[in-house]
Protein backbone atom coordinates (compact mmCIF):
# COMPACT_ATOMS: atom_id res chain seq x y z
CA UNK A 1 0.00 0.00 0.00
CA UNK A 2 1.44 3.45 -0.89
CA UNK A 3 2.20 5.51 2.07
CA UNK A 4 1.48 9.41 2.41
CA UNK A 5 2.23 11.99 5.25
CA UNK A 6 0.68 15.04 5.74
CA UNK A 7 2.44 17.48 8.08
CA UNK A 8 0.37 20.70 9.07
CA UNK A 9 1.03 23.49 11.40
CA UNK A 10 1.87 26.99 11.24
CA UNK A 11 -0.61 30.12 10.37
CA UNK A 12 -3.67 28.81 11.53
CA UNK A 13 -5.95 31.17 8.93
CA UNK A 14 -5.15 28.91 6.60
CA UNK A 15 -6.78 26.27 8.19
CA UNK A 16 -3.92 23.62 8.05
CA UNK A 17 -5.60 21.05 10.17
CA UNK A 18 -8.93 21.03 7.98
CA UNK A 19 -7.32 21.60 4.95
CA UNK A 20 -4.68 18.58 5.65
CA UNK A 21 -7.75 16.23 7.28
CA UNK A 22 -9.76 16.65 3.76
CA UNK A 23 -7.04 15.76 1.54
CA UNK A 24 -6.16 13.09 4.14
CA UNK A 25 -9.80 11.75 3.31
CA UNK A 26 -9.00 11.86 -0.47
CA UNK A 27 -5.79 9.88 -0.37
CA UNK A 28 -7.53 7.31 1.68
CA UNK A 29 -9.99 6.55 -0.56
CA UNK A 30 -7.46 6.28 -3.30
CA UNK A 31 -6.12 3.11 -1.36
CA UNK A 32 -3.18 5.25 0.61
CA UNK A 33 -1.92 4.31 4.17
CA UNK A 34 -1.86 8.24 5.31
CA UNK A 35 -0.49 9.56 8.35
CA UNK A 36 -1.60 13.37 9.39
CA UNK A 37 1.11 14.67 11.46
CA UNK A 38 1.46 18.05 13.48
CA UNK A 39 5.23 18.19 13.63
CA UNK A 40 7.67 19.23 11.92
CA UNK A 41 10.01 16.53 13.41
CA UNK A 42 8.24 13.63 10.87
CA UNK A 43 10.53 15.14 8.55
CA UNK A 44 13.49 14.55 10.16
CA UNK A 45 12.48 10.47 10.34
CA UNK A 46 15.33 9.19 7.85
CA UNK A 47 13.35 5.96 8.00
CA UNK A 48 9.92 7.49 8.08
CA UNK A 49 10.77 9.72 4.72
CA UNK A 50 12.23 6.78 2.34
CA UNK A 51 9.43 4.54 2.96
CA UNK A 52 6.81 7.09 1.36
CA UNK A 53 5.23 7.55 -1.62
CA UNK A 54 4.13 11.32 -1.30
CA UNK A 55 4.59 13.78 1.09
CA UNK A 56 2.41 16.94 1.61
CA UNK A 57 3.46 19.95 3.86
CA UNK A 58 0.75 22.28 5.20
CA UNK A 59 2.98 24.77 7.61
CA UNK A 60 2.23 28.12 5.92
CA UNK A 61 5.39 30.40 7.27
CA UNK A 62 7.45 28.76 9.82
CA UNK A 63 10.73 27.37 10.41
CA UNK A 64 12.90 24.16 9.88
CA UNK A 65 15.84 23.02 11.25
CA UNK A 66 18.43 21.16 8.85
CA UNK A 67 17.35 18.18 9.63
CA UNK A 68 14.50 18.72 8.56
CA UNK A 69 14.92 20.59 6.20
CA UNK A 70 17.69 17.57 4.57
CA UNK A 71 15.06 15.37 5.83
CA UNK A 72 12.32 16.45 3.45
CA UNK A 73 15.00 17.45 0.44
CA UNK A 74 16.55 14.22 0.68
CA UNK A 75 13.67 12.24 0.85
CA UNK A 76 12.28 14.07 -2.60
CA UNK A 77 15.41 14.02 -4.07
CA UNK A 78 15.58 9.94 -3.90
CA UNK A 79 12.06 9.91 -5.21
CA UNK A 80 9.49 10.58 -2.79
CA UNK A 81 6.43 12.49 -4.52
CA UNK A 82 5.49 16.25 -2.84
CA UNK A 83 2.19 17.78 -3.53
CA UNK A 84 0.41 20.54 -1.68
CA UNK A 85 -1.63 23.84 -2.07
CA UNK A 86 -1.31 27.42 -1.48
CA UNK A 87 0.13 28.87 1.38
CA UNK A 88 0.79 25.64 3.13
CA UNK A 89 3.48 24.51 0.60
CA UNK A 90 3.87 28.11 -1.46
CA UNK A 91 4.72 30.40 1.15
CA UNK A 92 6.21 27.85 3.97
CA UNK A 93 9.15 28.05 5.64
CA UNK A 94 10.47 31.94 4.16
CA UNK A 95 14.51 32.06 3.12
CA UNK A 96 15.09 28.21 3.23
CA UNK A 97 16.39 28.63 -0.12
CA UNK A 98 16.70 24.86 -0.71
CA UNK A 99 13.30 24.09 -0.31
CA UNK A 100 11.95 27.01 -2.15
CA UNK A 101 13.83 25.66 -5.60
CA UNK A 102 12.20 22.55 -4.93
CA UNK A 103 9.16 24.00 -4.99
CA UNK A 104 9.60 26.11 -7.46
CA UNK A 105 8.09 29.52 -6.42
CA UNK A 106 7.34 31.85 -3.37
CA UNK A 107 4.07 33.58 -2.58
CA UNK A 108 5.01 37.26 -2.54
CA UNK A 109 1.35 39.16 -2.46
CA UNK A 110 -2.54 38.69 -3.08
CA UNK A 111 -3.48 42.09 -3.94
CA UNK A 112 -6.77 42.91 -2.93
CA UNK A 113 -7.27 39.85 -0.64
CA UNK A 114 -10.09 37.83 -0.98
CA UNK A 115 -11.96 38.29 -5.09
CA UNK A 116 -13.51 36.79 -7.77
CA UNK A 117 -10.75 35.61 -10.37
CA UNK A 118 -10.22 32.93 -13.02
CA UNK A 119 -7.99 29.83 -13.18
CA UNK A 120 -7.34 29.49 -16.77
CA UNK A 121 -6.39 25.66 -17.76
CA UNK A 122 -3.49 26.29 -20.10
CA UNK A 123 -2.67 22.17 -20.30
CA UNK A 124 -5.69 20.52 -21.80
CA UNK A 125 -3.76 17.26 -22.35
CA UNK A 126 -1.87 16.77 -18.85
CA UNK A 127 -3.61 13.80 -17.21
CA UNK A 128 -3.69 16.31 -14.03
CA UNK A 129 -5.91 18.92 -16.16
CA UNK A 130 -7.08 17.11 -18.65
CA UNK A 131 -10.93 17.21 -19.20
CA UNK A 132 -11.16 20.21 -17.14
CA UNK A 133 -12.53 23.61 -17.89
CA UNK A 134 -11.50 27.21 -16.60
CA UNK A 135 -13.56 27.95 -13.50
CA UNK A 136 -13.92 30.80 -11.19
CA UNK A 137 -12.81 31.11 -7.19
CA UNK A 138 -13.49 33.65 -4.49
CA UNK A 139 -10.29 33.43 -2.54
CA UNK A 140 -6.80 35.14 -2.46
CA UNK A 141 -5.49 34.93 -5.70
CA UNK A 142 -1.46 34.44 -5.17
CA UNK A 143 1.25 36.16 -7.02
CA UNK A 144 4.41 34.62 -7.18
CA UNK A 145 7.94 34.47 -7.60
CA UNK A 146 8.08 31.41 -9.73
CA UNK A 147 10.94 28.91 -11.61
CA UNK A 148 11.06 29.24 -15.40
CA UNK A 149 11.65 25.78 -15.35
CA UNK A 150 8.61 24.57 -13.82
CA UNK A 151 6.07 23.00 -16.38
CA UNK A 152 2.87 25.25 -15.97
CA UNK A 153 -0.62 23.79 -16.10
CA UNK A 154 -2.93 26.62 -15.60
CA UNK A 155 -2.66 30.59 -14.94
CA UNK A 156 -4.60 33.66 -14.09
CA UNK A 157 -4.30 37.19 -15.23
CA UNK A 158 -3.93 39.82 -12.43
CA UNK A 159 -6.34 42.77 -12.33
CA UNK A 160 -6.08 44.51 -9.57
CA UNK A 161 -6.65 47.66 -7.46
CA UNK A 162 -4.38 47.64 -5.12
CA UNK A 163 -1.28 47.27 -7.23
CA UNK A 164 -2.55 48.37 -10.64
CA UNK A 165 1.22 48.07 -12.42
CA UNK A 166 0.92 44.69 -12.33
CA UNK A 167 -2.77 44.60 -14.45
CA UNK A 168 -2.21 41.80 -17.51
CA UNK A 169 -0.02 39.86 -15.46
CA UNK A 170 -0.17 35.87 -16.73
CA UNK A 171 0.88 34.06 -13.05
CA UNK A 172 1.45 30.62 -12.62
CA UNK A 173 -1.41 28.66 -10.86
CA UNK A 174 -1.07 24.89 -11.19
CA UNK A 175 2.59 23.72 -11.86
CA UNK A 176 4.93 20.45 -12.05
CA UNK A 177 8.49 19.91 -11.28
CA UNK A 178 11.25 17.17 -11.11
CA UNK A 179 13.67 17.71 -7.95
CA UNK A 180 15.56 14.86 -8.59
CA UNK A 181 14.28 11.64 -9.09
CA UNK A 182 11.09 13.06 -7.08
CA UNK A 183 7.71 14.44 -8.67
CA UNK A 184 6.83 18.12 -7.39
CA UNK A 185 3.06 19.11 -7.95
CA UNK A 186 2.06 22.72 -6.25
CA UNK A 187 -1.20 24.84 -6.37
CA UNK A 188 -1.82 27.65 -4.86
CA UNK A 189 -5.71 27.94 -4.19
CA UNK A 190 -6.44 26.32 -0.71
CA UNK A 191 -6.50 29.28 0.99
CA UNK A 192 -9.37 27.39 3.30
CA UNK A 193 -11.05 24.57 3.92
CA UNK A 194 -14.13 26.06 1.99
CA UNK A 195 -11.96 26.50 -1.37
CA UNK A 196 -11.68 22.53 -2.15
CA UNK A 197 -15.55 22.83 -1.95
CA UNK A 198 -15.52 23.71 -5.44
CA UNK A 199 -15.02 20.41 -7.59
CA UNK A 200 -11.95 21.49 -9.38
CA UNK A 201 -10.19 22.43 -6.29
CA UNK A 202 -9.96 18.96 -4.69
CA UNK A 203 -10.19 17.03 -8.06
CA UNK A 204 -6.82 18.51 -9.23
CA UNK A 205 -5.27 18.26 -6.04
CA UNK A 206 -6.29 14.53 -5.96
CA UNK A 207 -4.79 14.11 -9.53
CA UNK A 208 -1.54 16.38 -8.43
CA UNK A 209 -0.72 13.94 -5.23
CA UNK A 210 -1.76 10.65 -7.25
CA UNK A 211 0.60 12.25 -10.14
CA UNK A 212 3.72 13.08 -7.68
CA UNK A 213 3.43 10.12 -6.28
CA UNK A 214 6.03 7.33 -6.79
Amino acid sequence: MKKALIVYGGWDGHEPQQTAEHMAGVLRKEGFEVEVSDTLDSFADVKKMNSLSLVSPVWTCGQMTPEQTSGLLDAVKAGVGIAGWHGGMGDAFRGNCGYEFMVGGQFVDHPDGIKEYTVNITDHDDPITKGIKDFKVTSEQYYMHVDPSNEVLATTTFQTTAAPWVNGCVMPVIWKRMWGKGRVFYFSVGHVLKDFEIPEVTEIQKRGSLWAAR
